[in-house]
């Protein structure tokens, strides 16, 4: 018999990050805890406040459910969560946890034998001209060679300006250029807004426009002079025929996956299967997860083949996260095993 437990924990960012919904100070995560004939395993329902289709009142009550009903079938388990993608995620990585010889080597690959690595984009907060400009130096300077802005918070007119005084020093074959303006966008303004961009070579930009208005992004898909890549737009989809649909009318260039919000391992695999069947490329993105769900997203993306440069945190934006072997050098994630795992701070 499994015996299951939740604990809720509280990341600390260490300087204020500002998102399209605000600056956050704090990220709350929950973890699920197995435990089985003396074997603990261990995963993260990163829950994202705000932005998760199941940020709801009822979701700790669903994490006691969860409990409660931990020696169902897995299958079962996922199936009744489907309105959880955030619990869904965090159970197939505590089982994965529970069956693994080690508590965090949820993928074994050459990733995990610290043979291999993942090439990441280093990513730029919202903020002022000068706020971003110091971040970007700092990025370039630790060897980062795929960066992604996030755009959309300030005057257009000075994000422009940003993004050229990168492309008068830096060449589109020295740095990707990657850009996210999470819906800043309006219909009616999107086309010039890209059209102005492409003039820097940009590799893509990220849901210019809101969620949930399938013709006008289809429209601009069809006719945009840079790569548009869907991201919120798949949260809250949880049907295979309505991923399908979405898919087929839409036409996105590229789709970015985050476990956390999409329904973890299950729910990524499927959209990546719909996705290849239509020549949509992807990447996969982190959602602000501790070192606990980073890890195993990094190890399950390793374990895809991937090819360009991934959407991955560092895990070194909280003051209190993990001691874990993960580490970033030169614009790519290792998993350094002469480094250790330490999660005392949970207090298991």
């Amino acid at each position: 018999m499994i015996t299951a437990y939740f604990k809720k924990y509280n990341l600390k960012f260490k300087q204020p990050s500002g998102t399209s919904r605000g600056v956050l100070h704090t990220k709350e995560t929950f973890f699920m805890i197995l435990q089985k004939n003396g074997k603990t395993g261990i995963g993260e329902c990163g829950l994202f406040r705000g932005l998760s289709v199941d940020d709801v009142p009822k979701y700790e009550k669903q994490l006691a459910w969860v409990c409660d009903s931990i020696n169902l079938d897995l299958k079962v388990l996922l199936s009744k969560l489907a309105a959880f993608p955030s619990i869904q995620f965090g159970l197939e990585q505590a089982f994965l946890s529970l069956q693994s010889s080690d508590n965090f080597k949820l993928f074994p690959s050459k990733f995990t034998d610290s043979k291999a690595s993942i090439p990441i984009n280093g990513l730029i907060w919202m903020g002022e001209k000068e706020f971003m400009k110091q971040q970007i130096k700092e990025k370039l300077k630790t060897g980062f060679t795929t960066i992604k802005l996030k755009i959309g918070a300030i005057d257009f007119s000075k994000e422009l300006e940003l993004i050229k005084s990168i492309r008068s020093e830096f060449a589109a074959d020295e740095i990707e250029l990657r850009v996210d303006a999470n819906g800043a966008f309006f219909p009616s303004n999107a086309l010039e807004k890209l059209n102005r961009l492409a003039d820097y070579d940009l590799h893509s930009i990220e849901q210019p426009i809101k969620v949930g208005q399938w013709e006008a992004m289809a429209k601009l898909c069809e006719t945009t002079p840079l790569p548009i890549a869907l991201d919120e737009e798949l949260i809250g989809v949880f049907d295979s025929a309505q991923k399908r649909d979405l898919l087929e009318e839409i036409k996105p260039q590229y789709i970015i996956l985050k476990p956390s919000l999409i329904g973890g391992i299950k729910g990524s695999n499927e959209w990546i299967k719909l996705a290849e069947k239509q020549n949509i490329d992807w990447w996969i993105t982190s959602a602000l997860e501790s070192n606990i769900g980073l890890n195993a997203i990094a190890q399950y993306t390793y374990s895809l083949g991937i090819k360009i440069p991934q959407g991955l945190g560092t895990g070194g934006l909280f003051t209190n996260n993990f001691e874990s072997p993960l580490l970033v050098k030169n614009g790519y994630l290792y998993y350094d095993n002469s480094l250790s795992w330490n999660i005392d701070k949970l207090e298991l």
